[in-house]
């Protein structure tokens, strides 16, 4: 299947390492020109020269923080110069697991969750509106939303806030933005093999879902890419989990 991703412009947040790096890649691979964004210069900078080298695409590193309004709309700036447009976003730069670790209530730190939120659902939210006048202005685009299956899973109340807050946003922005031809949905993978993972999460991957093996942060790809295509206009607003299937749960 032709995705007709051939010329598109995209700018993936969080886009270093793990999921964010395998999308970037595999749009990339569909013909895509994208800039990728991270915290981290030295690291962004060599996943840059290793993408395009392997792709024969436009990769641009461009250093920025999501927690910072300034920054976010200095990376979009940079985005739409260096690409000659945005057409799609895809939200992938947070914290994996989350910074707080807590448990129960009263190992919740106030700090923590606020940054937890911060990070991943307001800095979701501020990438968003800085894209968005772009992607309004040409009639069509692509919002992908990165966020996690601890939204189905009691035990850690601000991984399941952080990711519950990202469907709801996806959806707000789908409903607002749909009408103008801009898509928004909401991915949530569970566990899943990046450059991160390690023996012991790998042994237990089958534990948690019905495909008795851990999903491959390529698969995500595989899915973003058809979500940023035209192909793809029927799901606005939708939530899809991608974790390889979760035991026992009926979603409906």
């Amino acid at each position: 299947m032709d995705l007709q991703l051939e010329g598109k412009r995209a700018l993936v947040t969080g886009g270093s390492k793990g999921i964010g790096k395998a999308i970037a890649r595999q749009l990339a691979l569909e013909g895509a020109d994208v800039v990728i964004a991270a915290r981290g210069q030295a690291e962004l900078e060599h996943a840059a020269r290793t993408l395009a080298a392997e792709t024969g695409r436009k990769i641009i590193a461009v250093v920025a923080d999501t927690g910072s309004t300034d920054s976010v709309n200095a990376l979009v700036a940079h985005a739409v110069e260096a690409l000659g447009g945005v057409e799609i976003l895809v939200n992938a730069a947070a914290v994996p697991g989350g910074i707080s670790p807590a448990r129960k209530l009263a190992e919740v730190i106030d700090e923590e969750a606020l940054l937890d939120v911060d990070l991943k659902v307001i800095g979701y939210l501020r990438t968003a509106r800085a894209v968005e006048p772009h992607l309004r202005a040409s009639g069509w685009g692509r919002i992908i939303n990165i966020g996690g299956l601890a939204l189905y899973r009691t035990g850690r109340p601000i991984a399941s806030l952080r990711n519950a807050g990202v469907a709801a946003i996806s959806k707000n922005l789908a409903d607002e933005l749909g009408p103008h031809g801009v898509s928004v949905v909401t991915v949530h993978p569970g566990l899943t093999r990046t450059e991160r993972t390690d023996a012991e999460t790998e042994r237990s991957a089958p534990q948690h879902n019905t495909i008795g093996r851990i999903v491959d942060a390529t698969e995500i790809a595989d899915i973003v890419a058809f979500l940023a295509s035209p192909r793809s206009t029927a799901l606005n607003g939708a939530v899809l989990t991608a974790g390889g299937g979760i035991p026992g749960v009926i979603q409906y």
